[in-house]
This record gives C-alpha cells, sequence and structure tokens, in this order.
C-alpha cells in the first residue's frame, strides 16, 4: 500500500480553502488533516498536534493575516521538522520566490496553477523533489538571463568604457564628459567609439538601450541620453 501524504493548508481565503479541499478528498495517496486560516493559527495547531499526526507536507500561503507565511516558514519548520512545503501563493514576486527557497521551502506555485499541477507538485515534493511553478520558473529565468547578459556586458567593456557609458546614460555629451573625466574630447570620441563597436551599435541611444537592458543602466537613464547624444 502507497503511503498517504498528510496535508496541512495554511489559507485565509475560505473558498480557495475548499478548492484544495475538494482537490485532495479525490486522491488516494493524499489527505488533508488540517486546514487553518492564519500562521498563528497553523503554528498552535502543530505545537498541539500529536507526533503520529503530524503533516508530512504543509502548504502555505504568503499573504496571510498577521503574520505572513514568510516570516511564520522558520517556525513552522521548527515546529515540523519533518515536513516539506510548498508556498502557495498569488506573488510572482523574484524576493519573495528566493526567500521562501531559503527559508526551506521545496515548492513554489501561483495560485493560478491547476489542481492537477498542485496535486502534481505535492507528489514531487513529498517524494524528495524540488518544484518551481511553470510561471515563476519562466520570471526567475527572465531575470537569471538579464543578469547574466549585464555580467557579459560588463566583462566586455572596460571600467573607463563603462563609466563613459553611464555618463552618456545621464545625458551628457562627449565634451561635458571630457570635462568631468579630465581628458580630451578626442579620447573621449576614442572610448565612445569602441564602446559602440562592442556591443554592435551605431549610436548613443541604441547603446544605452542595450545597458537598460542588461540592467547596467536605470530606465530613467535611457530616455535623457537620446536627448543630447548628437555631439
Amino acid at each position: 500500500m502507497n503511503k498517504i501524504t498528510k496535508v496541512m493548508l495554511v489559507e485565509d481565503h475560505p473558498e480557495y480553502r475548499d478548492v484544495i479541499d475538494l482537490a485532495l478528498k479525490d486522491q488516494p495517496d493524499m489527505q488533508l488533516i488540517s486546514q487553518v486560516g492564519s500562521s498563528e493559527r497553523a503554528l498552535q495547531v502543530l505545537q498541539n498536534q500529536l507526533n503520529d499526526n503530524a503533516p508530512d507536507l504543509i502548504l502555505l500561503d504568503l499573504n496571510l493575516p498577521g503574520m505572513s507565511g514568510l516570516e511564520a516558514l522558520p517556525l513552522l519548520r521548527s515546529c515540523c521538522p519533518n515536513a516539506k512545503f510548498i508556498v502557495l501563493t498569488q506573488s510572482d514576486c523574484e524576493s519573495d520566490v528566493l526567500r521562501a527557497t531559503q527559508l526551506g521551502a521545496s515548492g513554489y506555485l501561483l495560485k493560478s496553477s491547476t489542481v492537477n499541477q498542485i496535486i502534481e507538485a505535492i507528489r514531487t515534493v513529498a517524494e524528495g523533489g524540488a518544484l518551481l511553478g511553470s510561471g515563476v520558473a519562466k520570471y526567475i529565468l527572465s531575470k537569471l538571463e538579464s543578469r547574466l547578459a549585464s555580467i557579459e556586458l560588463q566583462d566586455e567593456l572596460s571600467q573607463r568604457e563603462l563609466e563613459i557609458l553611464t555618463l552618456l546614460g545621464d545625458g551628457q555629451v562627449k565634451k561635458e564628459i571630457a570635462g568631468q573625466l579630465d581628458i580630451s574630447t578626442a579620447t573621449v570620441a576614442t572610448y565612445v567609439r569602441r564602446i559602440y563597436e562592442k556591443l554592435n551599435v551605431q549610436n548613443a541611444p541604441a547603446a544605452i538601450t542595450q545597458a537598460y537592458r542588461a540592467g547596467i543602466l536605470p530606465l530613467d537613464q535611457k530616455d535623457g541620453a537620446a536627448k543630447k547624444s548628437s555631439d
């Protein structure tokens, strides 16, 4: 006989609790042993629960009344050290995903996930695996690609070229950059030409756009450069 995974649900919306309750009732290898609406209540239940009825897996919302799911996660783990955790939330914020995994969550799903996706996530994590929902995984991958592009771009350009690119992003023209860096305008022009060659662009707006996309320059610099790039 297959082991039954005992599940605890920490979720403040009764309608969503009902959805999860109905979904797990149809699974012969899962049992929803408790459902509560706050982190504080979850801690009370776990502290008073006998070891043989402790959950194997806890589905945890983050946006809870009172103590948030992120605040509660280490406390819940302390009360139930053998349990696995899946965050089930509306938040696709990168910092929430990273923090939850750092605190010991083995899974992170958005509430937009289908019931089947949630069921499969429970099985995966209960068997010792880890899982990110598809929406979250795509988001994190996008952020990672952006960071890698930033690293590659910074490796490609010299420190002086990055400095001049930043000043271009501030909207400064070559003469202004030369005065600020105490070098000749011709030297600045040489550096700018090298920047264009390395980035494979033809002008300052294109260079600034590429640096912006790579995360080197903030968004508010992008428009400033386009206005003063025809020197």
